[in-house]
């Protein structure tokens, strides 16, 4: 079956949504480098890096749909990275203050030193 005609204004809404979701994922990996500690360090992917990978989502979602595919692999993908990343972050900064990670950040106004 070959692949049908897409209309000029969903082809520039799918690549709206690749560039955007490119710039995020760019944005999450200069993050990753560019942070001096870790919990700096997991801001970046659990929110830029997210983010992207959403948008690259939701691009293959809207080319499948102008296949007239339903998309549901899409879906579920979307349902599950938006679902476990921010539990996987959590997980991680929990498992990290329990290890006492030191972090290069000053303490909140009025926080007792340790």
């Amino acid at each position: 079956m070959a692949p049908l005609e897409i209309h000029w204004l969903a082809q520039v809404a799918i690549s709206l949504f690749l560039v955007i979701g490119g710039l995020f994922a760019l944005i999450g990996a200069i993050g990753m480098l560019r942070f001096p500690d870790f919990f700096m360090r997991l801001h970046a992917p659990t929110k830029a890096t997210t983010l992207g990978v959403g948008g690259v989502l939701l691009a293959s979602l809207g080319y499948h749909w102008t296949q007239q595919q339903f998309g549901l692999q899409e879906l579920l993908i979307t349902l599950f990275l938006f679902i476990t990343a921010p539990v996987s972050a959590n997980l991680l900064a929990k498992a990290a203050l329990h290890l006492r990670v030191p972090s290069k950040a000053g303490l909140p106004p009025g926080h007792p030193r340790p």
